[in-house]
């Protein structure tokens, strides 16, 4: 590589939980630099999820924390260009990644969910999430199809 590698950003626990995973989710989450309104619908919408799941033991936070690892991929697709033909090599992902990938899908498909507020739709993805189903469960699910079909491309890796 020509460039030095950028420095990772620490970033600070949130104000309620005390979590670094929080925060980075709601950076995700947030638009426009809204970083106080990101907070305020994520916190809504585990409030929400832990209304909806009064019996279960489970706090809201362990429920969320639940619903991201199960839409975790491990394994995803890359295009490489091997004597002008292009294969879609399996690859595991980076730690890193993996976590950025699962909350990207969680606020990207709670976006696209019909419902009134967005901490509506957020709170109704982590449930479907946390119960193995809806459309960021789904994508997981999608990838690891994808690699189990090209798996005869995996001695492609780089």
């Amino acid at each position: 590589m020509r460039k030095a590698k950028p420095k990772k950003r620490i970033l600070l626990p949130d104000p309620k939980f005390g979590d670094v995973a929080v925060t980075r989710f709601v950076n995700n989450l947030m638009l426009d630099g809204k970083k106080s309104i990101a907070y305020t619908i994520f916190y809504d919408a585990l409030d929400i999820v832990g209304k909806k799941m009064k019996d279960a033991d489970k706090s809201p936070l362990e429920v969320w924390k639940q619903a991201l690892e199960n839409i975790t991929p491990q394994v995803e697709v890359k295009s490489k260009r091997i004597g002008g033909a292009t294969f879609q090599v399996p690859m595991e992902v980076r730690p890193e990644r993996k976590i950025s990938i699962s909350m990207k899908n969680l606020v990207l498909y709670s976006r696209k969910r019909a419902g009134k507020t967005m901490a509506d739709k957020l709170s109704a993805e982590i449930l479907d999430a946390f119960n193995q189903q809806g459309a960021a469960f789904k994508r997981k699910e999608e990838m690891h199809r994808m690699a189990e079909a090209n798996k005869a491309f995996a001695h492609f890796r780089f």
